[in-house]
């Protein structure tokens, strides 16, 4: 039996892959931030880890819980909608913090034993924003751009050992209040600068707008087709918007 070891599991995408592997017979490592079993269903094959990417301590601590996995999913991430000009750094940093160093971080501690075993694999899930041009989006697209970039290279260093790094790159999904976490209640007036606002405002519009979306079962279903593609292929859209930017692209 197989284990998964998944980072941001408390809702959206992360729940539904745990809740996907899980289903698929997989022991599963469920981890985040703050530990919140009740989320997902109490089972021998399903364990509850706090996992802060951000901390080295926390990401030790939490893969010598796991014990020997087969599959890593770097899916904890922190949403980022902003006009560069008026984000501020600190606000930069923590975005990159968690959505690229973090990836970084977590990925460093469970290779060891992946190279030793002569197997697994890596899947970060980045963001469709890396497959065409969005607006609001320059910082927040950077640290998904660092991840794919990290991801490549890291495939060929591995490949000699047997063990395989992809990326699962999901579309928009209205059920992850992607927007409302992004902009933590606050209003365009409030978080961009005025000159920007009409434009900012259609922006935001024309993304609400779309027709195309993703659903939260779309990238379960993405992430579990890379932890299991031997063909070579490093890049998985997720969600029928993310797979349309892929084919445009």
């Amino acid at each position: 039996m197989k284990t998964v070891l998944i980072t941001g599991t408390s809702s959206g995408y992360g729940r539904a892959t745990a809740l996907h592997f899980h289903a698929q017979g997989w022991n599963v490592i469920a981890t985040m931030r703050t530990p919140r079993p009740d989320v997902l269903p109490a089972s021998d094959r399903l364990r509850v880890v706090g996992l802060d990417v951000t901390d080295p301590e926390s990401i030790t601590a939490a893969v010598d819980a796991a014990g020997p996995v087969d599959a890593l999913v770097n899916n904890a991430g922190v949403p980022s909608i902003s006009v560069f000009e008026g984000t501020p750094m600190a606000r930069v940093r923590e975005v990159f913090d968690t959505n690229t160093f973090g990836v970084m971080a977590t990925t460093q501690a469970v290779l060891p034993q992946f190279r030793e075993r002569g197997s697994g694999v890596v899947v970060n899930v980045t963001s469709s924003v890396v497959l065409g041009h969005m607006p609001l989006s320059a910082v927040y697209k950077a640290s998904k751009m660092a991840v794919e970039g990290f991801t490549a290279s890291l495939a060929l260093e591995l490949a000699p050992f047997g063990v395989r790094a992809k990326t699962v790159e999901p579309g928009a999904c209205l059920t992850t209040n992607f927007a409302a976490r992004a902009t933590n209640g606050a209003s365009l007036d409030e978080l961009v600068p005025a000159p920007y606002v009409p434009w900012a405002s259609r922006a935001m519009d024309d993304f609400m707008g779309q027709e195309l979306y993703t659903r939260e079962s779309d990238v379960a279903e993405a992430v579990w087709r890379a932890v299991h593609d031997t063909t070579g292929q490093l890049r998985f859209p997720a969600g029928a918007d993310a797979v349309w930017l892929a084919q445009a692209k």
